[in-house]
């Protein structure tokens, strides 16, 4: 049976079937999309903090929705070169709307790297600074040093690390995280170190099974044997439980034989296990392990790994370190720094924002004192300039009409940064993907800060982990892309693989890309309101 209408379309309504089917599709998606920029809008509205505002940069997006427009322009010429018979020209202009797909991604890559590898600090007095992480490296002795340079060893690492000299280490059985132990395994092979068994792991899964060595005390960590260890004590321990489940369930047929009658909860206090008499059926069995590292030895980890004290560590899989934490401040280049968090946390305490800044912590250093000074310059001159163009609401009361923004005012900006140091702004090219720490003329502009880790309260790249803003931005712009990705298929498919169907019936060819071309309007309209909402407001 022939399924009418998948080439022609009906007389009464115009439309053909794979039409009527990509309309319902995209209605569906503009119910997702609209949830989510609603959720947006909320979430700016209810921000309990500074938003990030034209924190993108600008020339990537106009670009992007530029290319968009025009694809969606070249895909209509493609479906008339079809609807004209057409071949070759057909080829031409969808392959124009792919490469425009290709710029497109290309270019949204840029952008992503940028975020992924720009550096974010919120300090203990909210005051929030951002740059790009300089390298560091341990000395023969395992302390810590920054790195100055255009080149770096294969062992240096971000200079955002936690160091933390380690002699004994304690690890969870039913925990343990195995590249984490992996980590542990490579750093101490790479500073020859040996990371050696306490004691003997041995066991019994019951009373009547023989024991079994798991590792002799000496040995080196290995995850393996790890795993071994962790299924006998989950064994063993499983087995006690039973034992002690049984005698419980006796205890309770005595106690309710010898009372009958009375209510459970009044006979509890008298149910209780007795371990000492249980202690023949028992195995012993211990969920950690302890490993000493000779010669101790510093270990590098993440800071989203660990929670350090002075003389101890856990990592998130609860393996404890024991020993002393290293000096290992942050250090980075500060591309902008940002006061509108401790300005509104001032004024929801009752304080005079500019008083609470002037006495930061960043401040104290003359480096950045004088930054600010030049800043607050800057500021002033900028309302004069307001009063000038805008005039007086209310002169007597010093009231202009028009003021600086929170973020004119509290937020020094790269922009900012290079203008004070060098007298010029960056032009929108210059700053093409962001601040550029390669550039010499930039990187001379963006101070070095050594911030101590009892300073740090937040630290982060602009990932989602950073604030709300960045994680509905890849929201977002991730699940546009993964549209326009999708929709390049498509027209590819039709570009690559439908030369056969187009000498067969070039008619159905024509509403195939028909309807490719509907969504990728859909692709483009959704991009005309994010790029105003995310690189504009």
């Amino acid at each position: 049976m022939e399924i009418p209408y998948t080439v022609t379309a009906r007389k009464d309504t115009g439309l053909f079937n794979s039409k009527v089917g990509i309309w319902l599709f995209l209605a569906s998606e503009v119910m997702l999309f609209g949830g989510l920029f609603s959720g947006y809008i909320f979430l700016r509205i209810y921000a309990d903090y500074p938003w990030p505002e034209r924190t993108l940069p600008v020339l990537p997006g106009l670009i992007n929705t530029f290319v968009l427009i025009g694809s969606s322009v070249t895909v209509v010429f493609a479906w008339a070169a079809l609807k004209m018979r057409q071949w070759r020209r057909f080829q031409v202009f969808m392959g124009i709307t792919i490469a425009c797909a290709a710029i497109f991604m290309v270019l949204k890559g840029i952008e992503y790297t940028a975020k992924w590898g720009h550096q974010a600090v919120r300090m203990d007095d909210y005051a929030i600074v951002e740059g790009h992480t300089h390298k560091a490296e341990l000395d023969d002795h395992g302390h810590f040093h920054v790195i100055h340079g255009k080149k770096y060893p294969d062992h240096a690492f971000p200079a955002n690390r936690i160091v933390f000299e380690t002699n004994e280490i304690q690890i969870d059985l039913t925990r343990f995280y195995a590249p984490y132990m992996k980590e542990l395994i490579e750093q101490a092979e790479e500073r020859g170190s040996k990371i050696l068994l306490a004691d003997t792991i041995a066991g019994k899964r019951n009373p009547k099974a023989d024991e079994k060595t798991v590792a002799m005390a000496g040995e080196e960590l290995a995850v393996g044997f790890l795993k071994d260890a962790r299924e006998l004590f989950l064994d063993a321990r499983a087995h006690n439980a039973g034992v002690r489940t049984d005698e419980l369930r006796r205890l309770w047929r005595v106690a309710k034989k010898n009372n009958p009658g009375e209510p459970a909860y009044l006979l509890a206090s008298s149910v209780q296990v007795d371990d000492a008499a249980l202690a023949p059926r028992l195995v012993p069995a211990t969920g950690t392990v302890k490993f000493n590292v000779q010669p101790p030895m510093p270990f590098v980890f993440k800071r989203s790994w660990i929670r350090e004290s002075e003389e101890s560590a856990r990592l998130k899989d609860d393996t404890i370190l024991r020993g002393k934490l290293q000096e290992c401040p942050l250090v980075m280049g500060v591309d902008a720094i940002d006061f509108r968090y401790m300005a509104q946390k001032a004024e929801a305490a009752g304080k005079e924002p500019m008083s609470v800044i002037a006495n930061s912590w960043l401040l104290q250093k003359p480096e950045y004192k004088e930054l600010w000074k030049q800043h607050l310059e800057s500021v002033e001159k900028l309302e004069q300039k307001l009063i000038d163009s805008h005039g007086w609401k209310d002169e007597a009361r010093g009231i202009a009409n028009r003021v600086p923004t929170d973020t004119e005012r509290y937020r020094i900006g790269w922009k900012d940064l290079v203008e004070y140091k060098t007298g010029e702004r960056p032009s929108m090219v210059q700053g093409f993907a962001g601040p550029s720490h390669k550039k010499e003329e930039f990187a001379k502009a963006f101070p070095e800060l050594e911030i101590p880790n009892e300073k740090i309260s937040l630290q982060s790249k602009f990932t989602p982990k950073w604030n709300t803003y960045y994680a509905i931005y890849f929201t977002l712009t991730g699940l546009h892309g993964l549209h326009v990705i999708g929709g390049a298929i498509v027209l590819a498919y039709y570009l690559f693989f439908s030369k056969g169907l187009y000498l067969r019936n070039p008619e159905w060819l024509a509403n195939r890309v028909e309807v490719g071309g509907l969504f990728w309007h859909f692709v483009d309209l959704v991009w005309i309101f994010l790029f105003p909402i995310l690189y504009l407001m």
